[in-house]
């Protein structure tokens, strides 16, 4: 049988799919494009005259374009940061099924997070098998492993992502939650504060430079205490959802100044992730006029 090249109609078929797939292995949509693009220039030098199956061949190599880039990650060291919260999507709050749409693949900022702590061949596993349904005999052979080595290491990595608060109740409660939050804030209520975080709540920052705290912070006096001392009163607030989460962006002057993501469990946060790298949130057009009212 002849060579066949695969043609661009039929991989742009499958390039929300591929792009899907790297963003959960990369968190960043910049790297994930790339990837996609690398993808796209190794499937067109193969011969695909025998695939039987075109999405799941460009998902292996798309996975494989992703190791090699969590690998080179690992070797770099110096650029590793305490806390890095993934790029996710972020769609305005208000109820509009245009945007909800953008958040069908959404599993929320705490799991991504979590990923982020994950070695790559731990991630590789878990997201393939648990997110794409991809066999452990296929990933397996991609991580030069047995299919029972393969399924371990998902195993530990859902474990990991198990301990990440979910979200419960629903959106409008958890808006209430977080509006109390920035109310205590603004107010300087520690003790209000103090009521509306869970006693056991964890903060992360992302600052795109290390932090004397690793970028982290536990506990809701803790919280409390630099929720406080960071208030912005001057500060607009834009409700979004964050991957999902109920969240905002945060404008000072006209500009961008943070992106907060809080996750409600039994009418309490759990978790806050905060974005507040300038570089970082000025690639995302937070205040474009998409989130301005």
């Amino acid at each position: 049988m002849a060579p066949r090249e695969l043609p661009a109609d039929e991989f742009e078929r499958h390039r929300a799919h591929l792009l899907g797939v790297a963003t959960r292995m990369l968190g960043s949509r910049r790297d994930a494009e790339d990837a996609v693009q690398e993808t796209w220039i190794r499937a067109r030098a193969a011969d695909a005259s025998e695939v039987a199956n075109v999405g799941g061949w460009l998902t292996m190599i798309a996975a494989r374009v992703s190791l090699n880039v969590l690998r080179a990650r690992r070797t770099r060291p110096e650029e590793a940061l305490d806390v890095h919260i993934p790029d996710p999507v972020v769609v305005r709050d208000d109820g509009d099924p245009a945007h909800q749409a953008e958040l069908a693949d959404a599993v929320g900022l705490a799991m991504l997070v979590v990923l982020e702590t994950l070695g790559p061949p731990e991630r590789l596993a878990f997201v393939l098998h648990d997110m794409f349904a991809v066999p452990f005999d296929e990933i397996a052979v991609m991580l030069e492993r047995s299919p029972d080595a393969t399924r371990q290491l998902a195993s530990r990595a859902r474990r990991r992502v198990q301990d990440a608060p979910r979200p419960t109740g629903d959106r409008a409660g958890h808006r209430r939650v977080v509006d109390a939050f920035f109310a205590a804030a603004r107010g300087g209520d520690f003790d209000a504060l103090v009521a509306v975080l869970d006693p056991d709540a964890v903060l992360h920052a992302d600052s795109g430079v290390p932090l004397p705290d690793g970028g982290t912070v536990r506990g809701a006096e803790a919280i409390a205490s630099q929720a406080i001392r960071f208030s912005q009163p001057t500060a607009t607030m834009h409700p979004v959802l964050v991957d999902g989460t109920t969240g905002v962006v945060v404008e000072l002057a006209g500009r961008p100044f943070a992106l907060m993501a809080f996750t409600v469990v039994d009418g309490r946060v759990a978790e806050i992730d905060i974005v507040n790298d300038r570089a970082r949130l000025a690639a995302m057009d937070l205040l474009d006029g998409e989130f301005r009212r």
